[in-house]
């Protein structure tokens, strides 16, 4: 297994913050594999958009518009 770029603590905390009254350590571990999967995807089509636009420099505004398929905000 490689190692994670999130800590296992930080996926009991948000888990814990969406209301989880009891966390499993298989729930924690798969919801940092997941959120890394798709981190890892919203990261590289933010480069895709920098690289395109003729930057060295991702921005914020890259990071936003590869994640707007991912997420709701």
């Amino acid at each position: 297994m490689t190692a994670s770029e999130f800590g296992l603590s930080a996926m009991y905390r948000i888990l814990k913050k969406s209301g989880a009254e009891r966390v499993s350590d298989e729930s924690a571990d798969e919801l940092r594999r997941i959120l890394e999967e798709i981190g890892t995807a919203i990261a590289k089509s933010a480069v895709d958009m920098s690289v395109h636009a003729g930057r060295k420099t991702v921005k914020a505004e890259d990071v936003r518009l590869a994640a707007k398929p991912f997420a709701k905000f």
